[in-house]
């Protein structure tokens, strides 16, 4: 073969093995994409509401083990005020929720931590106002 032809032919090779090893890393990078990061929430987190929310709903962007979830709100004073009833969603594996009684004028805070399908436990905090 001609020096050309030897060029082309290791660029081929080349190309061929780092498309194997790129397929070969694809599993490891589609279980990165696993883990359960929070879409939205309702209230939003930092808003300030005129009224009390009936609950607090946390989308995520996957699904999360509903044996691992949980779900708190406390009120200024570090004490739980929510009803206990924090759950996953039957109808839908993304959306945690719990629910809450009427509750007076003042700054709240939502404990949260979850386990997404693939193992990975994700948790945090956020608050809200109510006027």
């Amino acid at each position: 073969m001609d020096l050309t032809r030897r060029k082309a032919w290791s660029r081929r090779r080349a190309l061929a093995w780092s498309l194997v090893v790129a397929s070969a890393l694809l599993p490891f990078s589609i279980d990165a994409w696993g883990h359960a990061f929070v879409s939205r929430s309702e209230p939003r987190s930092g808003a300030t509401l005129g009224e009390s929310p009936a609950q607090v709903r946390i989308w995520f962007d996957g699904p999360i083990e509903p044996l691992f979830a949980s779900l708190r709100v406390e009120d200024g004073n570090k004490r739980r005020v929510d009803r206990g009833d924090g759950r996953v969603d039957t109808d839908d594996v993304r959306l945690l929720q719990v629910g809450l009684p009427q509750l007076s004028p003042g700054r709240y805070g939502v404990a949260w931590s979850v386990i997404a399908r693939d193992g990975h436990r994700r948790e945090g905090t956020f608050s809200f106002l109510i006027k």
